[in-house]
């Protein structure tokens, strides 16, 4: 699969990336085995990059990828993770974690600072197994973007001159947060999550441009919003956001669709090749469960998605007129 470079680092990264949310029981459990499958189909398709973080699962997603990553040679895969929440142990007492269905065995303490940061790293390497972690991110720092500027970007930075971390960014949904970030700092990548789709182009405003002028790159996640692109016809009741679809994004979505099916593209096809049109977007990042799941994406991934159908959707006003459309 084709790679590009984040930044100005040496770190390469596959135009598909696999997302480990899933891998730590986002919404709903997952065993070992099917994690497992998933992440050898992921290898057999073509990925190498894999991105994870502590807060996936309150450990779990990073100790799959570990257990996955271990027997494979290290030069030839590129691993992220984040930092920003601490994994305190904690007495589960029967509960399940609020935010992922593993048991509540830790609990998170956010935290930007230096020590918490070299804490955070600490532990990452240790659950999964390696020596050198190859792109890091501040993680939804939103709340706490002064913080994480003034204290856990110098880290990040400190960590990258160390040779201990490769590429250096931050994963965040807030574009307006990460473009004072790419102006201010010396970051490699960020990671935007949902904010550059077939739905919404609000990046175009502040942070793609900012990207293209400092050199960053951009990886895409969040991609099918929540879910609403992620099949050919989005269901009715449908999330966008984390949240229930309005009738009004519902019907933006199903014009798209129908441009996409008059070209013989799906909706998914076509929500996967859009962001990637974009000279600053290195790749895209996209959750996955099940090995069905990644030879579905990867096929989706690699569907041809003609010309036309860009033009169209800038025709039909479904598209912003600044977006990139041309490969």
């Amino acid at each position: 699969m084709e790679t590009n470079r984040l930044g100005r680092s040496s770190v390469e990264v596959t135009r598909l990336g696999f997302g480990g949310g899933p891998m730590g029981g986002l919404f709903t459990p997952l065993d070992d085995d099917t994690a497992a499958q998933a992440l050898a189909a992921a290898w057999d398709v073509g990925i190498r990059y894999f991105d994870t973080s502590p807060h996936y699962g309150i450990g779990h997603s990073e100790r799959r990828f570990g257990a996955s990553l271990r027997d494979r040679p290290r030069s030839e895969f590129t691993l992220s993770t984040k930092v920003g929440r601490v994994l305190v142990p904690q007495n589960p007492e029967g509960r399940m974690d609020e935010a992922f269905m593993v048991p509540a065995t830790h609990r998170r303490v956010w935290d930007f600072s230096r020590d918490g940061i070299l804490r955070s790293v600490e532990d990452s390497l240790t659950r999964m197994g390696v020596d050198r972690i190859d792109a890091l991110y501040l993680h939804d720092a939103e709340k706490h973007f002064d913080t994480a500027l003034r204290d856990g970007y110098p880290a990040l930075a400190e960590l990258r001159s160390q040779g201990v971390v490769g590429a250096i960014g931050a994963g965040m949904y807030h574009s307006g947060m990460l473009t004072t970030l790419v102006r201010e700092t010396d970051v490699d990548v960020v990671m935007l999550s949902g904010h550059y789709t077939l739905l919404q182009q609000g990046a175009l405003d502040d942070l793609l441009p900012a990207c293209a002028e400092r050199g960053v790159s951009v990886l895409a996640a969040s991609i099918f919003n929540s879910g609403l692109l992620a099949t050919p016809r989005p269901a009715e009741d449908a999330f966008f956001d984390y949240a229930p679809a309005s009738p009004e994004v519902l019907r933006r979505a199903n014009r798209i669709a129908d441009v996409c099916e008059a070209h013989g593209v799906t909706l998914p096809q076509a929500a996967m090749a859009f962001p990637l049109r974009h000279p600053s977007v290195a790749g895209i990042v996209v959750g996955m469960r099940t090995a069905e799941e990644v030879r579905h994406n990867i096929a989706s991934f690699e569907a041809d998605v003609p010309d036309q159908v860009w033009s169209d959707l800038l025709g039909e006003g479904l598209l912003d007129e600044r977006a990139a459309v041309r490969a």
